[in-house]
């Protein structure tokens, strides 16, 4: 109606409510025609947390579950309304619906605590079966020590499965099971070091409920990532996988273009759509272009339609951040070229091994990409292995990156300003506090663990890469920022050029002494001076028009730090 507000359903994941209370709702029911016609049995759908998961499996739950109460108005006027497919199976099977979004435990006690309390919850709603009499003992005493919190983990282990037979002879069809967030227990348990009972519970639990289950008419999971198959979906052989690489499913999550134009002209402010575009868009599914539907939604309820990183902010950047300082030089490179704008190509594993992300750079690339934090562009299979190229997909995500390479200068030297203060140090050929404020960072950044657990240059190699990153968001505006690109007659270490002619640059050698040949860091110094100049690091500055040119050497040993600055020639020569 003309003159009223729409409104949004800002954190509002069940389906009947948002339906009932009037709030905008995003035609997103084709996803049941989609899950009757296909031919597996049990679906696994990974998406970027907040893309509509939680919502979609409500309204599954509303269509499919069988109930005294018509349901018919929660659809009417949607795309499912009118499918022949669809129609048959409107409310008459049970469905169990379980969601481990809140499973986030630090300790497998706890875990298994907050489990049995989901699973109590869940074994509540179905209560009326075990009031009907038609149990036996044992399954009535199976069912009531899951409902009163006394379960065994066994018993837990096999709830899924057991609930589902006890649906089926009870209403006297099979059982439609949704499984939302699966992976969000496992995540807790591999960064709190409780991985293996996690994995061998919800191996059992998945298999109970999804391969073994004669009960089962349809299977639903979702989470974020697909966990390795042989170890949490070990023996499955009836699951596919509908990652957003795939065409399937491809506009059930997220919002498209079209809808995204369609709600800016509900709100009365179509010109809202170039903003959105912008900062929200830019992930492709199967090639189809999807909006955040989090951000926008948070953007169009909010009275300044500001554009601000509303999906970034509903999660700790720990994640990132450990993934991309930790990994140095694996991923450096790439990174840097995606905050220049670029694209990266990197092999991606589509199952990843949560214990490979300490070392294996493929499973960094895998897990950013499969987050929400980056996109394909491209891809393609060379010798049976999936390489995609990948980029930052909008302007919000983009920002989460730059703060946490600006923090980890920042945090480095204590604050913004000592931050800047370093720039400027290095650019106007101030040695000595260039020199104090670096060894600074150095002593902050470089835990003990750091330098005692490996080399030295295996630990500065690390800090000095973030150190790059962080000056390049800091300095990006008016200067160009690069490392281990080829200049003159080598590959400089770092850097630094001004974007418009007459304004100072800078070169840097970082090295490490040589100790099995006794060197010392003077010794080390002269050799990063004489190779800047030997091998013409100079040569792209030159051509770039910075006047003056600062040559730098920088010496790391531990948590010590000496540099020595010279100035550039003036020609080749």
């Amino acid at each position: 109606m003309a003159g009223i507000r729409p409104r949004f359903p800002i954190g509002i994941s069940d389906f009947r409510r948002v339906r009932e209370e009037g709030y905008v709702y995003v035609d997103k029911t084709g996803l049941i025609q989609d899950i009757l016609e296909a031919g597996a049995a049990v679906m696994l759908v990974p998406r970027p947390r907040r893309f509509g998961k939680t919502i979609n499996l409500s309204m599954l739950r509303c269509f499919f579950e069988k109930s005294p109460e018509d349901l018919g108005r929660l659809f009417a006027g949607l795309g499912v309304a009118g499918s022949e497919v669809a129609r048959p199976h409107f409310q008459r099977y049970p469905v169990v619906f379980l969601t481990l979004k809140d499973v986030k435990e630090t300790s497998w006690e706890r875990c298994l605590a907050e489990i049995a309390r989901q699973m109590a919850k869940l074994f509540g709603e179905h209560r009326e079966v075990l009031e009907s009499g038609g149990l036996l003992p044992e399954e009535v005493q199976s069912f009531s020590a899951v409902l009163d919190g006394t379960a065994t983990s066994t018993q837990l282990r096999s709830a899924l499965a057991d609930l589902s037979g006890y649906l089926a002879k009870h209403r006297g069809e099979q059982v439609v099971v949704l499984l939302d967030e699966y992976d969000t227990p496992i995540h807790a348990a591999f960064n709190h070091g409780y991985d293996d009972e996690a994995v061998a519970f919800f191996r059992g639990l998945l298999s109970g409920a999804f391969k073994d289950n004669r009960h089962l008419f349809k299977g639903v999971i979702t989470g974020i990532l697909r966990v390795a198959k042989e170890s949490i979906f070990s023996g499955l052989n009836n699951l596919a996988v509908y990652s957003f690489l795939r065409p399937e499913l491809s506009r059930c999550f997220g919002f498209t273009e079209h809808e995204v134009a369609k709600l800016c002209v509900d709100v009365g402010q179509p010109e809202l759509l170039e903003g959105l575009r912008g900062w929200y868009n830019g992930y492709l599914f199967a090639g189809q272009v999807i909006y955040n539907p989090w951000s926008v939604l948070n953007v169009l309820d909010s009275e300044d339609k500001a554009l601000r990183p509303y999906w970034v902010a509903t999660s700790s950047d720990d994640l990132i951040r450990d993934l991309l300082l930790a990994r140095g030089a694996d991923v450096h490179d790439g990174m840097e070229a995606l905050l220049r704008g670029e694209e990266v190509e990197q092999p991606i594993e589509e199952t990843l091994v949560l214990r490979d992300l300490d070392r294996s750079p493929e499973a960094v690339w895998s897990l950013l990409l499969f987050s929400g934090y980056l996109k394909v562009t491209a891809q393609r299979w060379t010798d049976r292995r999936l390489w995609c190229r990948l980029a930052i997909p909008n302007e919000e995500v983009l920002s989460l990156y730059e703060t946490v390479f600006r923090r980890w200068l920042e945090h480095g030297l204590g604050s913004a300003g000592k931050a800047q203060a370093l720039a400027r140090a290095l650019l106007a050929g101030d040695g000595e506090t260039f020199e104090e404020l670096l060894e600074e960072l150095m002593l902050r950044a470089l835990s003990f663990h750091d330098t005692a657990g490996g080399t030295a240059g295996q630990a500065t190699e690390r800090v000095y890469q973030a150190f790059i990153l962080g000056l390049l968001v800091h300095l990006e505006g008016e200067y160009l920022v690069r490392s281990n690109r080829e200049s003159g007659l080598g590959r400089y270490d770092v850097l630094i050029a001004p974007r418009a002619p007459g304004r100072p640059g800078a070169v840097l050698e970082l090295k490490v002494p040589r100790a099995r040949r006794g060197e010392t860091a003077e010794q080390a110094l002269e050799a990063a001076l004489r190779q800047i100049r030997k091998q013409r690091y100079s040569e792209e500055l030159r051509a770039l028009g910075a006047r003056p040119i600062r040559e730098v050497g920088v010496v790391f040993d531990g948590k010590r730090v000496w540099t020595r600055f010279q100035e550039g020639e003036e020609s080749g020569s």
